[in-house]
């Protein structure tokens, strides 16, 4: 069996999760859901779950990740053999979501390269998003292109690989996002956006808001689907875990407000402050954006820089799935890293052709009224990861024992928020988990409207 891979150090490991947490989630689902839930107040309760219920996930799973050293494929079962299924949960989700994010991730690839080449008046087009869809080809080669690079940095191993790659692109995405976000609320008309959004209306609270700042938080910190075990059980215990996952956290959560301000300000300053044009949802960057970077001037280089941006996200992100995965397999098989990875994307590749073609040559395919792509990630985002965490939180408290996650932080330095995450994950955590759950699975097949 190879040795196992680790971070150079702290730093090292901070990076590659900021640069997990920080994809897709950040750049393309905080902001449209920010828009659609009312701006200011979901902003507020996002950053009250996240300081407590976020904190306390991650927290657990890498602490599980360096205490038994392994995969999440692995790791439940090295703390107690008859909660080893946990991790088959949190092994599957990951492989569920790979192939169709690398199908989002070939969507960015292929906006990016029509603003290279000069077509910004065909993506500000009415209808090109949807024309798009229906192009098997070209999704398929982009997606292919997408997938390859991600499988080339996870091949390269965790220090040359994912820490290199995460430590160049995440400066250059914080930078980009920096001035895309500077010139978006300078525009005229800007302001009301900026106000949305950081200003709470209480009268714009609903509980799908909060199920929504919920859900979002899983997505965007990578957690409850194995990836944050995984970058755990290459952290050196010689470094601050508490301390840590408080970096990755205020990181994330500036990203997020970052993206926000590059979105909600711009889609207000060419709307003429109708907050109608905010409801666009999932299609905001791929349909409303472009229209909104055709009437600023100089399209071709906003857009394109824009859509830079959201590609390096979303490859930071794709490389902490496919690694969640790969190091899982190694764990469980003792198969070398370079093969298991090989064979995991080109798998990914052939699964991902099934959301990929689901609007087009596969449109007539259905799951409980999904198609292919909005049901994987549905069964992912609103089944799966409430079920894992839930799981997470249960064998935490009443299984193994809070203070085995505690002994394992205090390691490496003091654990200054032990109270709260006690109370957290053994009684608030799994309430709120089974809400979420319960509720999304409710709404979806329309028992309950929220």
């Amino acid at each position: 069996m190879e040795k196992r891979s680790s971070f150079s150090g702290q730093l090292g490991f901070v990076i590659a999760a900021s640069g997990s947490a920080v994809g897709l989630g950040n750049i393309w689902r905080f902001p449209y859901l920010a828009a659609k839930y009312g701006g200011g107040i979901f902003l507020l309760v996002y950053l009250i779950l996240l300081v407590t219920f976020g904190y306390t996930l991650m927290l657990t799973e890498n602490a599980i990740g360096r205490k038994t050293g392994k995969g999440p494929l692995i790791a439940f079962a090295e703390l107690n053999k008859k909660w080893g299924f946990i991790g088959i949960i949190a092994t599957v989700i990951p492989a569920i979501i790979m192939p169709y994010y690398n199908v989002i991730g070939g969507w960015v690839l292929k906006y990016l390269v029509m603003y290279l080449i000069g077509g910004h008046s065909a993506l500000a087009s009415d209808g090109y998003f949807g024309e798009m869809l229906g192009s098997p080809i070209q999704l398929l080669i982009y997606q292919g292109i997408f997938t390859a690079f991600t499988t080339f940095i996870i091949y390269l191993g965790v220090e040359k690989g994912i820490e290199k790659y995460s430590r160049i692109f995440m400066p250059i995405l914080v930078v980009m996002a920096i001035a895309v976000s500077i010139y978006s609320i300078s525009l005229p008309g800007a302001m009301a956006g900026v106000k949305y959004f950081f200003i709470p209306n209480f009268s714009n609270f609903s509980i799908s808001g909060v199920i929504a700042a919920l859900g979002q938080m899983f997505y965007s910190l990578s957690l409850a689907m194995g990836i944050m075990i995984a970058y755990g059980s290459y952290l050196p215990r010689t470094e601050n875990l508490e301390k840590s996952v408080t970096q990755i956290e205020v990181f994330d959560t500036f990203i997020a407000v970052i993206a926000g301000l590059m979105i909600i300000p711009a889609v207000f300053a060419f709307s003429g402050g109708d907050e109608s044009a905010l409801s666009a949802g999932p299609g905001l960057m791929f349909i409303t954006l472009p229209q909104v970077f055709e009437k600023m001037g100089f399209s071709t280089v906003i857009g394109a820089v824009f859509f830079f941006l959201v590609l390096f996200a979303a490859l930071t992100s794709s490389i902490s799935i496919m690694e969640a995965i790969v190091s899982s397999i190694c764990d469980k098989t003792g198969w070398a890293r370079s093969k298991v990875t090989i064979v995991t994307g080109i798998l990914s590749f052939l699964v991902g052709m099934l959301p990929a073609l689901g609007y087009s040559v596969l449109s007539w395919v259905h799951i409980f009224g999904f198609d292919i792509l909005d049901f994987m990630d549905f069964i992912t985002n609103s089944v799966l990861m409430p079920i894992c965490a839930f799981l997470t939180c249960v064998f935490v408290a009443w299984v193994i024992g809070s203070n085995v996650i505690a002994e394992e932080v205090e390691q490496s330095g003091p654990f200054k928020r032990k109270k709260l995450y006690n109370v957290m994950v053994k009684y608030i955590a799994p309430i709120l988990l089974f809400v979420i759950l319960a509720s999304s699975v409710l709404q979806s097949i329309g028992l309950i409207k929220i």
